[in-house]
């Protein structure tokens, strides 16, 4: 028994832009994904047995792909806190006030609780975003030596019209000479544009050549790039807000409390995180020179709010999901604040001075690999590979 059924797969297709998570990963065939999905299945069931079955249903949780992702976030924090010699319970409870974070974590003669939250960068649900049924649609269009950007001009209100679309694409891009157009853009010709427009809807398309090498591919994705739009979404305000959200939601435990955040964004940075818990950076002119200071914005600098001095540290891990889990590094970030319950001590360390506070930012463990008893170079293979156009 496990998250998945042990079963003949055969569609290696990636993932659809209309395809929830939880389904595309039952879903995939081919050896990559059979041991993403082995590891998945011996991690739950190392899970505490009552907790087992909230996890299961997030995981395939086919209505919200943050559910999943959130339950996947879970199961690398228990799995890497059993790895780095620590026993872990799972929702008991814990301090005075009734509360049952998500693990009670002991490591030698300490304790200390850690509470996760999974957090990703939002896209706008605005009209210039491609809808996933159109996207879908094109990308399942025969292109062997093309690959199309492609850019929504205006979108309809109703449901976009796909018959025309893919018959007008597919026409152009046969008729289309991959070789020419790499030598015609050699003399800085530019890229051949076909623009589509009914009911409301304009899409236009640039044609890129495969390279030779990559031609003849029927399982190749046809759209290669395409623009879409981002929320205006500040790196630092999501990492603050789900500090904030989880530190403020179990009162006083009485034990270190750590925020373990699964930061999931394009392009995380460590500035965001700074400035999301010790403030923005200021600089004070004088005349004998400049001071670098931080501003009282951050979770920990705040003067209004006593209570954010109960979140000892914040454990981060840029993009976690099977990919990456030995790849990306957690780091603990820790409160500079001398009154506040000290973090647990993890076997590294890596203290850095942040303009005029000094705090500890941690690297959370030697060997994240190691601690999740995972081959350094997982997982292995190709998650898509390239079939035999033959």
């Amino acid at each position: 028994m496990g998250v998945y059924a042990n079963r003949n797969r055969t569609d290696t297709a990636p993932k659809r832009a209309a395809e929830p998570q939880a389904e595309f990963f039952e879903r995939v065939a081919g050896p990559f994904w059979d041991q993403v999905r082995d590891v998945i299945n011996e991690w739950w069931l190392r899970f505490p047995g009552q907790a087992q079955p909230g996890l299961l249903s997030r995981l395939g949780d086919r209505n919200s792909d943050t559910n999943v992702y959130s339950a996947l976030w879970e199961l690398y924090l228990h799995e890497m806190l059993r790895g780095s010699g620590c026993s872990v319970e799972v929702e008991r409870q814990t301090g005075t006030g009734g509360y049952r974070p998500d693990f009670l974590v002991t490591r030698g003669n300490e304790q200390f609780v850690v509470e996760a939250i999974w957090k990703a960068q939002k896209r706008e649900a605005g009209s210039y975003s491609l809808p996933p049924q159109l996207s879908d649609a094109i990308d399942r269009l025969p292109s062997p030596n093309f690959f199309v950007s492609c850019e929504l001009r205006s979108a309809g209100t109703a449901t976009p019209p796909q018959r025309r679309l893919k018959s007008e694409l597919t026409r152009w891009l046969a008729s289309l000479d991959p070789d020419q157009v790499i030598a015609d853009h050699e003399r800085k010709v530019p890229l051949p544009r076909h623009s589509w427009q009914e009911a409301g809807w304009c899409l236009t398309f640039q044609a890129i050549p495969r390279s030779p090498g990559k031609r003849g591919n029927p399982s190749c994705r046809t759209i290669g790039v395409y623009s879409s739009a981002w929320a205006v979404e500040d790196g630092s305000e999501r990492v603050l807000h789900a500090v904030t959200h989880k530190g403020g939601k179990y009162g006083d435990l009485e034990l270190p409390f750590i925020v373990a955040v699964g930061h999931a964004a394009d392009f995380p940075e460590d500035e965001d995180i700074e400035r999301a818990l010790y403030g923005s950076t200021v600089e004070y002119a004088y005349e004998s020179g400049s001071t670098f200071s931080r501003k009282p914005d951050g979770y920990w600098t705040a003067t209004y709010d006593h209570a954010h001095s109960r979140v000892s540290g914040v454990l981060v891990v840029n993009n976690p999901a099977p990919w990456t889990w030995t790849k990306n590094t957690p780091v603990l970030w820790q409160s500079p604040d001398p009154a506040s319950l000290p973090p647990p001590t993890f076997p590294t360390w890596a203290t850095a001075q942040l303009a005029g506070i000094q705090v500890e930012r941690r690297s959370a463990i030697r060997s994240v690999h190691t601690a999740l008893g995972l081959p350094e170079r997982w997982p292995t293979g190709d998650p898509f590979p390239r079939s035999d156009p033959r």
